[in-house]
């Protein structure tokens, strides 16, 4: 069966998030930012966030590990709206079409509590949800399926019923495993063209015509 609901990851399919758009402004140089994004401000750190754990508490327990790099650490949190690029350009947009034709549109993201609504406040797209599970208020994380168990449970809907856009394949695989449709996001023009094949967007031509 073709799904009928369309589920967006947001970090890299709507925004733009990168740590690194925040260190270039403070490091010297790339490699500068590089190391500090593998060694102190890891992934793994940041993940932690996207699973509960409270900033306070990650940033306090870094700066004790290294109490040199404190401004730096503190930064992650005091000025994380500056490691956000904009919107990926176009998928917003399909977003709209999405809702305005009355296809049901569905998000699971890896993002913390304590910033998503910061976010929601840059973009007001973040509304447009009908149902939208964040990985911090779940305390579940990407690609583990209990968070999307915890999205179809919510949602009332069948993993066979959605199709899942994410940029990343783990998560990819992990959502498939599960019996979702899925697209491993690259442009909003690849998007585009199998949401249309798939029958759920109209073509923009028809629209306007």
């Amino acid at each position: 069966m073709n799904p009928s609901v369309v589920v967006f990851d947001i970090g890299g399919v709507l925004i733009d998030w990168n740590p690194a758009y925040l260190y270039r402004q403070i490091l010297p140089d790339e490699a500068a930012v590089s190391a500090f994004l593998a060694e102190v401000c890891t992934p793994a750190w940041n993940e932690a966030f996207d699973a509960g754990r409270p900033f306070a508490e990650g940033i306090a327990e870094l700066v004790q590990r290294h109490p040199e790099r404190a401004d730096l650490i503190e930064a992650y949190w005091l000025r994380w709206h500056e490691m956000l690029g904009g919107e990926v350009p176009g998928t917003a947009g399909i977003l709209g079409r999405l809702k305005a034709d009355g296809v049901p549109v569905h998000a699971i993201s890896n993002w913390s509590a304590e910033t998503f609504p910061r976010a929601q406040a840059i973009f007001p797209f973040l509304d447009a949800f009908d149902v939208l599970v964040v990985s911090g208020r779940e305390k579940l994380i990407k690609p583990h399926a209990p968070i999307f168990e915890r999205y179809l449970e919510r949602a009332g809907v069948r993993a066979e019923q959605c199709i899942f856009i994410d940029d990343n394949p783990a998560n990819i695989a992990a959502a498939a495993a599960l019996g979702f449709h899925t697209e491993h996001f690259s442009t909003a023009e690849a998007l585009e063209a199998r949401l249309t094949a798939l029958g759920l967007l109209v073509p923009q031509a028809e629209t306007a015509g």
